[in-house]
């Protein structure tokens, strides 16, 4: 059976000084979700949203929240944000394994790896089911697909360019990790990065189902015909 296209807003592109209001216009838009960046300026070179943004935006929508974990050793914050208001929670695979040598510094990206320490992250992934939250893994553009962790995840989402930043040009080169994952996984199968009109048909085409979008729909001319746009594909 087709899964419906769900759309998941990406704050990080909304307006801080009217959050609110840009929540209100997702809603009333149709959008599934909001996902909220966690970046701490180690595991990517930005530093933004921390739990107490989470906790605000909890209180102005019931929409579930997905907090993607873009830090160092996420294990220990796991809590912090399923506590702040987090429905569902992205841990990045590359946190978890044997670095490769381009990326092993604290100022070398993107991180990525050859192989994952499935005991680790399955240990955080349990965490994070243990506190009644949804969990899911993250995939960088440069890391395989690990598939002996799927049956410990809700979700799986597979980034479509090199985490850091908004506003970056659709990498196609994950798209077969999309199809795979379709053969192969019935939970959620989201991408993030660079989604819009061009970039969508093909994430979708390919297996996604959850589309993770900035700077498209909070840039959009009109903002309520970008998300049916999304949806209707």
């Amino acid at each position: 059976m087709k899964k419906l296209i769900e759309i998941s807003a990406s704050i990080l592109a909304a307006d801080f000084g009217h959050l609110a209001r840009d929540i209100k216009r997702c809603e009333e838009g149709g959008v599934a979700r909001f996902h909220i960046d966690c970046m701490d300026g180690h595991f990517v070179p930005n530093l933004t949203i921390g739990p107490v943004i989470i906790e605000a935006v909890r209180k102005n929508t019931k929409l579930p929240l997905e907090a993607h974990l873009m830090i160092e050793h996420p294990g220990d914050y796991i809590e912090s944000y399923a506590k702040a208001g987090a429905d569902i929670i992205h841990i990045q695979a590359e946190c978890y394994g044997q670095r490769r040598s381009s990326c092993r510094q604290w100022n070398q990206w993107p991180k990525e790896i050859e192989k994952v320490d499935i005991p680790a992250l399955r240990a955080d992934l349990k965490k994070i089911r243990g506190l009644g939250k949804k969990a899911s893994v993250v995939f960088n553009p440069g890391t395989p697909l690990c598939e002996e962790i799927l049956s410990d995840c809700d979700g799986v989402l597979i980034m479509s360019v090199n985490p850091g930043y908004a506003g970056q040009k659709f990498m196609p080169e994950v798209l077969p990790k999309l199809t795979r994952l379709k053969e192969i996984f019935k939970g959620d199968i989201a991408i993030d990065g660079g989604i819009n009109a061009q970039s969508a048909p093909l994430a979708v085409g390919a297996g996604a189902h959850v589309l993770i979008t900035a700077s498209y729909l909070f840039g959009a001319d009109n903002f309520f015909d970008a998300i049916k746009r999304l949806k209707n594909l």
